[in-house]
């Protein structure tokens, strides 16, 4: 295959798997409809910074480490899980009651930087993203080009779709705001967000390597 060709299947795939529901997309919704549409896309930034450091890692052959080493796929499975539960339990137990609209007082400090936080260590704390860099990155990588640069330019690929798609759901979020806003409205959203990453937490508890 070509380069183009290789390019070409690889969009195909990863714009698949972009769009698939995950806790990044839950993150990004939840932060777009409760927050506002800046820590939304703070979310995604982070997000997108996780998935970069695993394409290095990859890249530089520290991913095929966690993929081959229990024990540091262990320690980052139960880090992540553990993060997850105590994001959902968080939500569940103080849920917030109004919307935070992005015309109301910008947040200071490192609150304004809360979200692109959520969004980096979710990621970086998900070894299933490592093992999966490392499963499906090298699968497009053309004959003759050198791995490590190549792979790295397809998880900066994958970023790119991934904003984009991000970009997308914060735009749709937008005609709801003013339901949003409604009394109740938010604390219901709050606990449910909350119940979907205990979810993905106890699911990435039990995931397996393979």
């Amino acid at each position: 295959m070509t380069v183009a060709q290789v390019l070409l299947a690889y969009l195909l795939a990863a714009g698949l798997l972009t769009v698939t529901p995950g806790v990044d997309t839950a993150m990004v919704l939840r932060a777009a409809t409760v927050e506002g549409r800046r820590p939304a896309a703070f979310a995604a930034i982070g997000i997108g910074l996780g998935c970069l450091i695993w394409g290095a890692a990859v890249a530089l052959g520290l991913g095929a480490v966690v993929t081959a080493s229990p024990l540091a796929f262990s320690v980052l499975k139960w880090a992540g899980a553990a993060y997850l539960l105590y994001l959902g339990v968080g939500l569940i137990w103080k849920p917030r009651r109004t919307l935070a609209l992005d015309r109301a007082a910008a947040p200071g400090g490192k609150a304004r930087f809360d979200p692109l936080r959520r969004g980096l260590l979710t990621n970086l704390l998900n070894p299933k993203v490592g093992v999966f860099y490392v499963s499906f990155l090298p699968q497009f990588t053309p004959p003759g080009l050198p791995m490590a640069p190549w792979v790295f330019l397809l998880a900066c690929i994958h970023v790119v779709l991934g904003l984009i798609w991000f970009a997308a759901l914060i735009a749709a979020t937008i005609p709801i705001g003013r339901w949003m806003a409604r009394p109740g409205v938010v604390t219901v959203m709050d606990r449910l967000t909350g119940c979907v990453f205990i979810g993905f937490g106890a699911r990435l508890a039990l995931s397996q390597r393979g």
